[in-house]
């Protein structure tokens, strides 16, 4: 038996080899949950998930063996939860359904909350409850009835995102000839089965490397205009939709655009809690429910760019965090931290006009939120992997914010994970893609999609160009102080590079400013110094002065300030 949530994109393949090797069922319909069903029976769980190429979580129940199995797709696209309450062993897509099982009474984990506020999302396998798990990627589960009460289950790995990036980097591609051709292919190869659907289908275009990328592929492939969606934002440094519609009108796209203003924020700021079961801050998380919302009206499935970043080194702290360090990290510690407090005493405005000056592709938009960032680095930290973990942690001190925490490791504190690689843009990379891409990157996406039923597939994450790209080398992913090389010089076949070159801005929205403005007044209730002392969870002290200055417009303390108001309005509807 099987409960399954997910898209198998190659079940036909797979039904093709149970028929030619005689384990065929009599097929009863053409899904791929009975196509998985049958290839668990002929071949078992493990064999048939490396065999698979998609999204999916998945519970396999054996009546022979009496053993439940669960699993989880290779890189995380697709949730699974699970744990104990009142003694019994329960599962599930969402937390919302573990929390209706009767008498749930599980609670708020304080060491959990903690890590919460320093990555803006619950890293797995945690969960926010006490006893209530996330599956790992990659990974499956296994227990026999008589032990589903013994919190002792067997999890192993089926694929290894590790073992991957070590292997690849064992044998590079160095020809960038044939590298090209191959990254085009394997690309091509994706989006074409992901490309396959019975229902309307048509992608996310943000005008930007990754979502230009997947729609050429997507358009050179299709006889008809495929249908993209973009959204767009009065605020200067936020608006990419002029960008999306240039590049929707050069590869003859069926373009949407939505405008997106501080009043539909609002709107969908009290569904948030909802959509995403437990405490979740990345304020992107808006325009993305929105986005979908737009692409709902027409499509039931939509691609996505998501994971370009991770694979082929997008994000500026790649490129930027050696060159600081280089400048910097000579430094001593004592000076570092005079110099950190001097740039954070410009305000964010004062940096960005000096951002606005540095023109072309190399320029930094949005320069103030990223200096504030990096001069808090530059006070604590003593190496490159420090600066890292310095540029991904959002609350520095969570012991003395959340009241009786203490400290639980995550995938950052094992450093065997990136023993022997030496570059460190590829060990950010492999951190990114462990931690942030399934934790944040992921999790936003799919809560804001299917909260609406909109199915999203990301062509980046078919296994195969996972495995494709920790083959390319440093060079033809990061070369001149900008990312993703490899990936432009496809896209380049497709699109103007004109119509692509820009500084990197992100799938931001003007949160910052809209807490000084129309969202102040919910932000205040939240923040209310009374109540965060009746709850007990937090301290009040930091986050009145984090609000406090961030309101002065000293300092820009949105991300900071959006982790609280997310736990809290999350808390507020929980309970």
């Amino acid at each position: 038996m099987i409960a399954f949530n997910g898209e198998v994109y190659n079940h036909l393949d797979l039904r093709t080899e149970l028929e030619s090797a005689g384990d065929a069922p009599s097929w009863r319909g053409h899904s791929d949950t009975e196509t998985l069903l049958a290839g668990i029976a002929a071949w078992g769980l493990a064999a048939t998930l490396k065999r698979a190429v998609g999204m999916f979580a998945m519970a396999v129940w054996d009546h022979q063996t009496r053993t439940l199995q669960l699993a989880r797709d290779r890189i995380g696209e697709k949730p699974l939860y699970y744990g104990w309450v009142q003694g019994a062993f329960v599962f599930g897509s969402e937390l919302k359904a573990l929390r209706a099982y009767p008498g749930f009474d599980n609670p708020i984990d304080r060491d959990v909350l903690a890590l919460y506020f320093q990555f803006c999302a619950v890293p797995a396998p945690y969960s926010i409850y006490k006893d209530v798990f996330k599956l790992e990627p990659g990974c499956i589960l296994s227990l026999q009835a008589e032990c589903m009460v013994a919190r002792n289950p067997a999890i192993e790995p089926y694929w290894s995102f590790v073992d991957v990036v070590r292997k690849g980097m064992a044998a590079p591609i160095d020809d960038e000839h044939t590298a090209l051709e191959a990254l085009e292919s394997v690309l091509k190869q994706a989006i074409a089965a992901q490309s396959v659907a019975d229902v309307p289908l048509g992608a996310f275009l943000s005008g930007g490397v990754d979502s230009s990328a997947i729609v050429a592929l997507m358009q050179s492939q299709s006889s008809r205009p495929v249908q993209t969606f973009t959204i767009g934002f009065d605020e200067a440094g936020f608006d990419e939709s002029p960008y999306a519609m240039a590049v929707a009108g050069h590869l003859g796209t069926e373009h949407n655009e939505l405008r997106v203003r501080a009043s539909d924020a609002l709107a969908v700021i009290p569904t948030l809690s909802s959509l995403y079961d437990e405490p979740f801050a990345d304020s992107s998380q808006i325009p993305t429910h929105i986005v979908c919302r737009a692409a709902r009206t027409k499509l039931t499935v939509a691609l996505s760019g998501d994971a370009g970043d991770e694979l082929f080194g997008g994000y500026n702290r790649y490129f930027w965090g050696r060159r600081i360090w280089s400048r910097m990290g000579w430094i001593p510690l004592p000076l570092r931290q005079k110099l950190g407090s001097a740039m954070a005493g410009f305000s964010p405005d004062s940096w960005d006009r000096i951002g606005g000056l540095l023109s072309g592709a190399r320029g930094v938009v949005r320069m103030g939120d990223k200096v504030h960032k990096l001069a808090h680095g530059l006070k604590t930290v003593r190496g490159l992997d420090d600066l890292y973990r310095s540029l991904v942690t959002e609350w520095p001190s969570t012991s003395k914010l959340v009241i009786g925490a203490g400290p639980l490791p995550t995938r950052l504190d094992d450093a065997t994970l990136v023993a022997g690689i030496n570059d460190s843009e590829h060990r950010m990379m492999l951190w990114d893609t462990l931690t942030y891409l399934p934790d944040d990157i992921l999790t936003k996406v799919d809560r804001a999609a299917m909260g609406i039923s909109l199915e999203t597939r990301v062509p980046f994450l078919d296994h195969r160009v996972v495995e494709f790209a920790w083959r390319l080398p440093l060079n033809l992913k990061i070369r001149n102080g900008q990312g993703k090389w490899a990936l432009r010089q496809v896209l380049y076949k497709y699109v103007p590079q004109e119509l692509i070159e820009r500084p990197k801005a992100g799938f931001g929205i003007p949160v910052g400013e809209w807490l000084r403005g129309p969202l102040r007044e919910w932000a205040e209730a939240l923040l209310d110094e009374e109540r965060l002392s009746r709850e007990g969870y937090l301290n009040p002290a930091p986050i009145r002065l984090a609000w406090s200055q961030h309101l002065s417009g000293r300092h820009d303390w949105t991300p900071r300030l959006w982790c609280v108001l997310m736990f809290q309005a999350w808390l507020e509807s929980s309970s």
